[in-house]
């Protein structure tokens, strides 16, 4: 018996990269897409907190009422907005980015943190330092936006997206040697995993902490499949 894990996401790509992910473990996925609440947040300075921690809440409890073991939220803006006190809900919530923070609290260099959507950086940020500071962890952690990039993948420019994205992170690799990179956002890791492919340099990302703790904590693997991340 499979696991079927209900996947809350901002935006439609961000199925395919969970899909692919999952593909050699015994996990069926739901996916639940809400593109304009993360619209609405950066937007609308009128829509705050509670209303947005609200729709968040409804959401995830419909996802957990639909017969799954457990939720997955993908989208940092959904998981930052939203208190675990306030959820009545019985199955596991997976927080996709508390993997990622373990990993990033286990390294001892200083590490980039790329982002692409600059409404995501705040909140990250933030639950990072909460995440670290409550296991007495202290990463040096610095963010950097590729700014007009984020506009690209929104506009369905899938290939522009990437070229963007990986120049950008050969450039880093050139000018900030001695520091780990990584990248914070699902869309960003699949010209992540090129460069990596194409240098050999370790690179972290949030889609291969994920399944690692997937593997560890739900899934068992599909006789004779492979996850496809870092391939």
């Amino acid at each position: 018996m499979g696991t079927r894990l209900g996947c809350l996401h901002a935006h439609y790509s961000n199925i395919e990269y969970i899909e692919n992910a999952l593909s050699g473990y015994d996990v069926e996925c739901l996916h639940f897409v809400d593109p304009g609440l993360v619209d609405k947040i950066a937007s609308d300075e009128s829509f705050g907190s509670a209303e947005a921690e609200r729709r968040v809440k409804e959401q995830i409890e419909w996802i957990a009422s639909c017969n799954v073991d457990a939720v997955l939220i993908t989208c940092t803006n959904y998981i930052a907005v939203l208190q675990d006190d306030q959820l009545s809900v019985s199955v596991p919530i997976i927080k996709m980015d508390e993997p990622f923070f373990d990993y990033l609290c286990r390294e001892e260099q200083p590490h980039i943190l790329l982002f692409t959507n600059p409404a995501t950086v705040e909140g990250t940020m933030n639950r990072l330092r909460e995440y670290a500071q409550a296991r007495g962890k202290h990463p040096q952690v610095e963010a950097h936006v590729i700014r007009h990039a984020f506009e690209l993948i929104m506009q369905g420019k899938k290939e522009q997206y990437h070229i963007v994205l990986s120049a950008y992170i050969r450039d880093l690799l050139a000018s900030q040697q001695g520091k780990m990179i990584s990248v914070a956002q699902l869309s960003m890791v699949e010209a992540l995993m090129e460069v990596q492919r194409g240098t050999k340099v370790k690179l972290g990302n949030p889609l291969e902490t994920l399944v690692t703790y997937m593997a560890d904590n739900f899934c068992g693997e599909t006789a004779g499949a492979d996850s496809k991340v870092g391939q």
